[in-house]
C-alpha cells in the first residue's frame, strides 16, 4: 500500500471549476435530481445507474444519431447485455463534425516530413475515398485493412470505411509478412491500403517487397491501394491488384459529400488483434457505438479535451492507442500524428513537436519516460512545454520513480495520467481525472461507468492488497465477440471463465487508500516462489533504478518442485555483469521489497524481446527457458532477441 502523505500534483480550484467533468456532473445533477459532490459519488452513480449515466454521455458528447428509447437490454447478462438496441448512428459522421479550415490532422514523419490537413480537406478526402470503396464493391460488413504508418491517409481510410459500414482493421508496416497474414488472413479484407515504406531513426525502410508477398497470399483482396511516402517512383507490377492512391480516388475527384450509413449501435467498426505471442492472434470485434461513447467519455471527461485542443499519442497502427487517438476528432480536437522513432532528432523530437504545435495532451509509454530519464533528458530546461496540460502514459506500469522524473524534469504543473486497459476493450478500465490529485506511483481512478474492482482468488473484494482486476457489470465497449467464434466459446474463455458473469482482465493490481490503483503486471506473468504471488513490475521498478541497467525481464523458472525467480538484464553499452553489480541488484530488490523477490539467478542479455507495441514478453521467454515453442514469433518486433535466452548453461543448475 502507498505510504505517500502528499500528492505530487493537485489541480487548482480554477482548473477544477473549468473542467469538463465538473460541468458534466452539474448537468447530471440537474438532469437526474442527484447530488454528486465528488468523484467518488460521480463514479458510484455511473455504475449504479448505467442507463442514466450513458444517456448523459450521449447527450454531453452531442452524439449525432437517433438514440431510441431503450438504453440497456438484458443488463443482467455478461456477456450478452445490449446497449442502445434501437439506436442508429455513424461513427465517421461523429468524427467529421467540422468542415472548416482549422487543423484536423498535423503529421510529422520523424524530422523528414511535415504536413497538415484541415477539417474541410479531411472531409473531402474521406468523401472521395468512400466513393472509391463503394466503386470497388465494398459495403456493410466488408473489411478494409491498413498496413500503414500513423499518418493522415490512414485516418482517411478508416473514416471512409466507417462511413459506409465497412469494418476497419490495421497493422503497422514494421510487421513481417507472416505477422500480417496471421491477422488479415483471418479477417479477409477486400481492400488493403499500404505505404511504400517508412522512416525509422533516419533510415528509409522499404515495404514494397513485403507488400507484394502479402498481396499474393491474401485471396480475398480485390484492390491494393499504395500510398507514396518514402519513394518518388513506384514499380507496382509485382504487387497484385495494386494502384497508387491518387489513381484509386481520381475518378471520384468531383465527390464532395459523404453518404453516411445509419447503422445499429453494435455494428462492427474495428477488428483488433491480441498480441499473438501464445498463438495466432485473437481477432477482437468492437462496435461503433461502444467505441464512440467510451472514447468521448475518456477524452472529454477523463482527459479534459476541449474543442481546439491538440492531442498527441505516440503509437503505431498496430496498437489500440491509435484507434483511441483518432476518436479525439469527436471531441473536436486537432490530432498530432507522428511516425518513426520517438528518439529521432537527438532524442528530443517529441518535445520539439510539443512546442512547435502547441500540444495540450502528450501521450506516450512508461518505457519512453524511463528511457528519457536514463538518457538524462531535462525537457523543462530545453523546451517551453507551456501548452502541455496532461501527460498520459500506458503500455506497462509507470513506476513511482517515473512519476518523480516527470514532475522534476518535464513539467511541475500537469496532470500525469497513468492509464491501463487494452485492446480487449479498446479503452481503459483505470485512468486519469483532471479534478483529482496525482499520487506517486498510482493511477488516479477507476473509469466512469466501469464497475472495476480487485478480487482475491475466492472472488472477494480486497483493498490495500493485490488481486485480480475485474469488472462486475456490463459496459458499452465490451467486444461484440471474436471473429470466427460463432458460439462465443473463445470469447467466454478469454474473460469470463475465472468468475461467472464477471470480466476478469488478467491484471494483477491493488486499490490504494486514495482510491487509486497500482498495476503489478499481467496475472499470467506473476511469479509464484513458495506459493507467494509477486508482480513482475515490483522487481522491474527496483532493478531499473540502477544506472547500469537499461531494461530487465523476470520470469519464474520451474525448479526442484518450486519456482525460482530468474532476472535478465540488458546493461548500458560496453558494460558487463559482474559479481558486484549482481550483489547491488539483489540488495536493491531485497531492501525495497521482500526476500522472496530476490532473484535466484541474474543473467545478462544483449536485448529484451518485445511486441510491436513495445511490451516485453515474459511468457515467450518463459517458454524458451523451459524448452517450449513460442507459437507466434511474428508478433515480436525483435524475435531474434529470444536467442539470448535459449539453452543458458547458468539455468541448468
Amino acid at each position: 500500500m502507498s505510504t505517500n502523505d502528499q500528492p505530487l500534483w493537485q489541480p487548482s480550484a480554477e482548473r477544477i471549476a473549468a473542467a469538463n467533468i465538473t460541468d458534466f456532473a452539474r448537468r447530471a445533477e440537474a438532469r437526474w435530481g442527484l447530488s454528486l459532490p465528488d468523484y467518488e459519488a460521480l463514479h458510484g452513480w455511473s455504475v449504479a445507474h448505467p442507463e442514466q449515466f450513458w444517456t448523459s454521455i450521449w447527450e454531453y458528447g452531442e452524439v449525432i444519431g437517433e438514440r431510441g428509447a431503450t438504453v440497456l437490454a438484458d443488463g443482467d447478462r455478461m456477456p450478452g447485455a445490449r446497449w442502445f438496441p434501437e439506436a442508429r448512428l455513424n461513427f465517421a459522421q461523429n468524427l467529421l463534425r467540422s468542415r472548416d479550415e482549422r487543423d484536423a490532422l498535423v503529421f510529422w514523419g520523424e524530422d523528414r516530413v511535415k504536413n497538415r490537413m484541415s477539417h474541410g480537406e479531411l472531409y473531402r478526402r474521406v468523401a472521395q475515398f468512400a466513393a472509391a470503396l463503394r466503386e470497388q464493391g465494398v459495403g456493410k460488413g466488408d473489411r478494409v485493412a491498413a498496413y500503414m504508418p500513423n499518418m493522415p491517409e490512414t485516418v482517411v481510410a478508416m473514416l471512409a470505411a466507417a462511413s459506409i459500414g465497412a469494418i476497419f482493421t490495421s497493422a503497422s508496416p514494421d510487421f513481417g509478412v507472416q505477422g500480417v497474414l496471421d491477422r488479415f488472413g483471418q479477417t479477409e479484407p477486400k481492400v488493403l491500403i499500404a505505404c511504400d515504406g517508412y522512416y525509422y531513426n533516419g533510415k528509409v525502410v522499404d515495404c514494397l517487397d513485403k507488400l507484394a508477398e502479402i498481396a499474393a497470399r491474401l485471396p480475398s483482396l480485390k484492390r491494393v491501394v499504395v500510398v507514396p511516402y518514402v519513394h518518388a517512383q513506384h514499380e507496382l507490377s509485382r504487387v497484385a491488384h495494386a494502384r497508387m492512391l491518387a489513381d484509386f480516388v481520381a475518378p471520384q475527384h468531383t465527390v464532395t459529400e459523404i453518404a453516411f450509413e445509419p447503422l445499429p449501435f453494435d455494428h462492427p467498426l474495428y477488428i483488433m488483434y491480441s498480441s499473438g505471442t501464445t498463438g495466432v492472434p485473437k481477432c477482437i470485434v468492437h462496435c461503433a457505438g461502444g467505441a464512440l461513447l467510451q472514447h468521448l467519455k475518456e477524452h472529454k471527461l477523463h482527459g479534459d479535451v476541449k474543442p481546439g485542443d491538440r492531442v498527441f499519442y505516440f503509437t503505431t497502427c498496430g496498437w489500440m492507442m491509435w484507434n483511441w487517438l483518432v476518436s479525439g476528432l469527436a471531441a473536436q480536437a486537432t490530432l498530432l500524428l507522428y511516425d518513426g522513432s520517438p528518439f529521432a532528432g537527438d532524442n528530443r523530437v517529441l518535445f520539439d513537436y510539443a512546442d512547435a504545435e502547441g500540444m495540450t495532451h502528450f501521450g506516450t509509454s512508461a518505457k519512453f519516460i524511463d528511457a528519457c530519464a536514463k538518457f538524462g533528458l531535462k525537457p523543462r530546461e530545453t523546451h517551453s512545454l507551456a501548452s502541455v496540460r496532461a501527460l498520459m502514459s500506458t503500455g506497462s506500469p509507470l513506476v513511482p520513480e517515473g512519476f518523480d522524473y516527470v514532475y522534476r524534469e518535464i513539467k511541475a504543473d500537469l496532470q500525469l495520467s497513468s492509464i491501463s486497459g487494452g485492446t480487449d476493450i479498446i479503452s481503459c478500465f483505470v485512468l486519469g481525472c483532471p479534478v483529482l490529485p496525482v499520487w506517486r506511483g498510482e493511477i488516479q481512478c477507476k473509469g466512469l461507468g466501469m464497475a472495476v474492482d480487485v478480487w482475491d482468488d475466492d472472488g472477494r473484494p480486497v483493498r490495500g492488497e493485490k488481486g485480480e482486476l475485474v469488472c462486475t457489470r456490463p459496459f458499452p465497449v465490451m467486444p461484440i465477440g471474436f471473429w470466427n467464434d460463432a458460439d462465443g466459446a473463445k470469447y467466454h474463455a478469454a474473460y469470463f471463465e475465472r468468475f461467472d458473469k464477471v470480466w476478469c482482465h488478467g491484471d494483477f493490481c491493488e486499490i490504494t487508500a486514495h482510491g487509486g490503483l497500482i498495476i503489478y503486471g499481467r496475472s499470467d506473468a506473476t511469479l509464484n516462489p513458495g506459493g507467494v504471488r509477486i508482480g513482475t513490475a515490483e522487481i522491474y521498478r527496483q532493478v531499473e533504478k540502477l544506472t547500469e541497467v537499461v531494461e530487465s525481464l523476470v520470469i519464474g523458472q520451474d525448479w526442484e518442485g518450486d519456482v525460482r525467480v530468474v532476472l535478465f538484464v540488458k546493461l548500458r553499452e560496453g558494460l558487463d555483469l559482474d559479481d558486484d553489480l549482481v550483489a547491488r541488484i539483489r540488495k536493491t530488490i531485497r531492501d525495497n521489497t521482500t526476500p522472496r523477490h530476490v532473484p535466484a539467478k541474474v543473467l545478462q542479455v544483449a536485448d529484451i524481446p518485445r511486441t510491436k507495441s513495445g511490451k516485453i514478453v515474459e511468457l515467450a521467454v518463459r517458454n524458451v527457458v523451459h524448452g517450449k515453442p513460442v507459437k507466434n514469433i511474428e508478433a515480436l518486433a525483435n524475435p531474434e532477441a529470444l536467442d539470448h535466452f535459449r539453452e543458458r548453461a547458468e539455468l541448468k543448475g
